[in-house]
């Protein structure tokens, strides 16, 4: 074999094996690359831009990646860590060499690692692991990137990848964390205390008396005058920290979408207002405090942006910082027992069926059994009885007894299927469990779900998933005809109808009229709530405590109802407001008694308006009631004049008399007029 050929053989073998590092080489930077990547945290915005927070990444740290260094940091960072960054290919071998013969105690050389070498230790997660095969195998990774990036590449990426303490990662949020400005505005001061961070950032981060020393140390070696510097002091520090942590707009939204439970979360903007929700967040803040006299520490609130469905603010905390009972719990998202609030709905099935809002209905006392046996006899919120009274009179005013009428005609089983099927609510227990008494307030149902339901009646029937990213695709359907709907929102939005419930001042008042809304208290003051509404955005407010204990007689119009109207009055003087008016195209206006009422096109009026009708006498007792003492005074109410009859026997006329049983036994009670005759049976027994 001849030197010419064996000369090729080689030079072959050298181009092979160059051309087998180059494609390892590739991968591995490769490797770094997309691990660098995928440190980034996820940034999410509000709608115009602003941050609302940033997500922990892999690490748990939070950062901002910066495509471009500010010069003065980019200097000294080079003069510190690596003053021939520029004339290596990747490693030092005059450092490495030092380091080598200071082990063998010569000299005083602590490290040898290039800022290459230190980027790989960190994308590697080998900071820690300090021996002779991962040198070897960072060494490589190391010439794998200075083959493919260039040093201003490799420079950024190691800039956004040093850790300055306190879960924080590169130069942009150390700057802002720690400082509350800015790279570009840092002074070199302040510069030169985060150099002084890295190599020991748990004990020298700014936050620490030891960082100014190490600083001031960085100043003399790199000849720079001290009084110049302006460095920033631990108690200033302290107070940008506490600004940074301070956010509290992000609480309910890492709190939404942890519920929404969603993978490989990417930046995004959300349809959130940031400042919006901060100026709600001070106006709950502010009537909290002085519901605390109250016994009301809690209070949750939410905007959503109509037709579209957007959540523009929300709260659940009126203060999520704080430790203090409870106020961690996002109040939003617990189910709480709704009170009046499920009252419209009820209407609106019952609508659909065929009664209208000039439908009459008895606001009178029922006796009803329970599930168990046991007799209730339902009571309006004040405690009177109003007798016959329209069902828009009934809903305005939120009588009790009327609404459970109404649920008996919609039907327990159709309304509980509403609610489930076409509604998509997702109930705390069975539905069946609270039978009746659904009419009555006791359904549990949290803010965001109760806010969501009722976007139906200002969209037109249409129920629109809610969406907190402008990327969400809009999912809608048809749950009830707009005709109905409009019948519900004439009633909501009569503010002189309600007078009775809410007097003629209240908070509920407001300077525009094309505003609708529903109030609701639990049983024992445990939940104040209201819903509002325009058709360009809705409001809904619960206040109560997060430990469900009750409050000192806060009632929906007391609690939720200032902090309702608040909110209101600062969206009417904002952009969101477009002063659009509610379709009541489907109405028709009926004249009855010399009023004014309504009802839908081609009604038939008569039958709509006895729809509720009932021939009945006697008021009081009522059929099957047990009374245990004999010779006690029974007293018999009608309403109107009857004659009363004991086991057929004549007892007296009038509207109220007095019955006293000699004996125990079962008792015939019968009352009867020209037009009306009726009977129920009492029971008397020791």
């Amino acid at each position: 074999m001849d030197k010419n050929h064996l000369k090729n053989q080689i030079l072959l073998l050298i181009i092979l094996l160059s051309f087998f590092f180059l494609i390892i080489a590739y991968n591995l930077q490769k490797k770094l690359t997309e691990t660098y990547l995928s440190y980034n945290s996820v940034v999410l915005t509000d709608r115009y831009g602003e941050i609302i927070t940033l997500l922990p990444n892999k690490k748990g740290y939070r950062v901002q990646y910066i495509d471009k260094i500010p010069s003065h940091f980019k200097e000294f960072l080079i003069k510190k860590e690596d003053k021939y960054f520029y004339y290596h290919f990747g490693f030092n071998p005059v450092s490495i060499f030092k380091a080598g013969i200071s082990k063998l105690g010569i000299g005083e050389r602590k490290g040898s690692s290039t800022i290459t070498q230190q980027l790989v230790k960190i994308l590697l997660g080998k900071e820690k692991e300090r021996n002779l095969k991962n040198k070897l195998i960072e060494l490589v990774y190391a010439l794998s990137l200075e083959i493919f990036k260039s040093k201003e590449e490799i420079l950024n990426m190691y800039v956004n990848s040093i850790y300055f303490g306190n879960q924080i990662q590169g130069l942009k949020e150390s700057s802002q964390f720690y400082f509350g400005v800015s790279p570009e505005f840092l002074t070199d001061g302040q510069i030169l205390q985060l150099l002084a961070t890295i190599s020991n950032p748990n004990e020298n981060n700014p936050l620490r008396f030891e960082n100014l020393k190490v600083a001031t140390k960085l100043a003399k070696r790199f000849n720079l005058d001290n009084s110049q510097l302006h460095f920033t002091d631990v108690k200033e520090i302290k107070e940008n920290v506490k600004n940074y942590l301070n956010e509290e707009t992000s609480f309910e939204v890492l709190d939404y979408l942890r519920n929404k439970n969603l993978n490989n979360l990417k930046s995004l903007q959300l349809t959130i207002d940031k400042r919006l929700t901060e100026k709600i967040r001070n106006i709950v803040k502010r009537n909290i405090a002085y519901l605390k006299f109250k016994k009301a520490y809690h209070s949750a609130a939410i905007v959503i942006k109509l037709p579209e469905n957007e959540i523009l603010a929300f709260i659940g905390s009126p203060n999520p910082k704080s430790f203090y009972g409870g106020y961690q719990i996002n109040m939003l998202t617990k189910p709480r027992a709704v009170g009046s609030t499920i009252k419209p709905f009820i209407y609106l099935k019952a609508f659909e069926k065929g009664l209208r809002p000039y439908t009459l209905v008895e606001d009178r006392e029922y006796k009803y059994v329970s599930g168990l046996g046991f007799p209730f006899y339902p009571k309006n919120f004040d405690y009177k009885y109003r007798g016959t009274v329209s069902l828009h009179y009934a809903l305005s005013n939120s009588l009790n007894v009327p609404a459970l009428k109404v649920l008996e005609y919609a039907g327990l089983k159709e309304f509980n299927n509403f609610l489930e099927k076409d509604l998509g609510f997702k109930p705390f227990q069975s539905l069946e469990n609270y039978q009746l008494a659904t009419a009555l307030g006791v359904l549990e149902m949290s803010l965001l779900d109760l806010a969501h339901y009722f976007t139906i009646f200002p969209n037109n029937g249409i129920l629109k998933n809610l969406k907190i990213f402008f990327e969400e695709k809009s999912k809608e359907k048809i749950v009830v005809q707009p005709e109905y709907v409009q019948l519900i929102n004439k009633i909501l939005s009569d503010r002189k109808t309600s007078i009775d419930q809410f007097g003629l001042k209240s908070n509920f008042n407001l300077f525009q009229e094309n505003y609708a809304l529903k109030t609701g208290t639990s049983q024992k003051f445990k939940d104040s709530w209201i819903i509002g509404y325009t058709p360009d955005f809705l409001v809904g407010v619960w206040v109560g405590n997060a430990q469900n204990i009750s409050m000192d007689a806060v009632s929906g119009q007391l609690g939720a109802g200032k902090i309702w109207s608040e909110i209101m009055e600062l969206l009417f003087n904002s952009e969101y407001n477009k002063n659009s008016q509610f379709d009541f195209s489907s109405i028709q206006e009926f004249e009855y008694q010399g009023n004014i009422v309504y009802g839908l096109k081609d009604d038939n009026f008569k039958k709509a308006l006895l729809a509720l009708k009932e021939d009945y006498l006697i008021l009081n007792p009522h059929n099957g009631d047990r009374f245990l003492d004999k010779e006690s005074q029974i007293i018999l109410k009608a309403k109107e004049n009857v004659e009363w009859f004991v086991n057929g026997q004549f007892l007296g006329e009038g509207k109220e008399n007095i019955f006293v049983p000699k004996e125990n036994g079962v008792y015939t009670i019968t009352a009867k007029n020209k037009k009306l005759k009726e009977s129920i049976d009492i029971f008397i027994s020791d």
